[in-house]
């Protein structure tokens, strides 16, 4: 693994990012074949996420990829609200648990492993690799192929409408938090908010969400030009005013 680092940061995270949606693919189909709920899901990605914080500590990689607490002023809670806002609509339209108490754990872990995961491999190892090159192409390509990546849940059995707005989505919340990583150097915000964003899926009612926005259409529009706004107005900010 070190010696592709050395080599060539750029397809060391190509590889890591295959690695992870092919993994994560797989661990789906095991679950389905097999009749158990994200077992295989919860395993992968809590391994992987150990092996990549345990190799990123030991090559003392820990600063360049921002595995450490924010340096700006933590006690200054309004600066994550549009953060917060953006996964209040996940709790407000008549929360429910979906799953048994177990099944909610297993998939409560298996989010937060995913939100260290994608975080380290698309804001850290993605980005850092072309930022060295062309910052404005290391946000775009970070943000962009984070979107993308989503499409594996299409394959996976997940409807169109919903894998389409969950790309444009994810394009946005990723512009969002590589901007916030740059600007700001750590990336324990970023994993925070997507590890707490992820988990919230458990007590979200689509159906009440559905009725109350309009339907599935009028809610994937509303949802992602929402967050496009309110988080390109949180970027440009951060741009402007966040120092790490």
């Amino acid at each position: 693994m070190k010696k592709l680092y050395e080599k060539n940061e750029l397809t060391f995270a190509l590889v890591w990012i295959a690695v992870y949606v092919a993994g994560t693919s797989l661990a789906e189909t095991l679950n389905e074949t097999l009749g158990v709920f994200k077992l295989f899901s919860v395993v992968f990605h809590i391994v992987l996420a150990v092996i990549l914080f345990l190799w990123v500590r030991r090559n003392g990689l820990t600063e360049k990829y921002g595995l450490f607490l924010p340096r700006y002023r933590l006690a200054e809670a309004w600066f994550f609200l549009p953060l917060a806002l953006v996964c209040l609509y996940k709790v407000c339209f008549s929360p429910a648990l979906r799953f048994s108490p177990a099944e909610a754990a297993l998939y409560g872990i298996s989010m937060l492993c995913v939100g260290f995961l994608e975080e380290l491999i698309f804001r850290g190892f993605l980005f850092r690799a072309i930022e060295k090159q062309n910052l404005s192409k290391a946000v775009v390509i970070s943000s962009v192929t984070f979107g993308i990546g989503h499409i594996v849940n299409l394959l996976n059995g997940q409807d169109l409408l919903d894998t389409v707005s969950q790309i444009l989505f994810a394009v946005i919340v990723g512009f969002a938090l590589v901007i916030l990583f740059h600007k700001g150097k750590s990336l324990v915000p970023c994993i925070v908010f997507h590890g707490i964003f992820n988990a919230l899926s458990v007590i979200t009612n689509d159906e009440a969400l559905y009725n109350a926005l309009g339907g599935p259409v009028f809610t994937a529009v509303i949802l992602v030009a929402a967050s496009a706004v309110l988080l390109g107005g949180y970027s440009l900010w951060n741009l402007k005013h966040l120092k790490g």
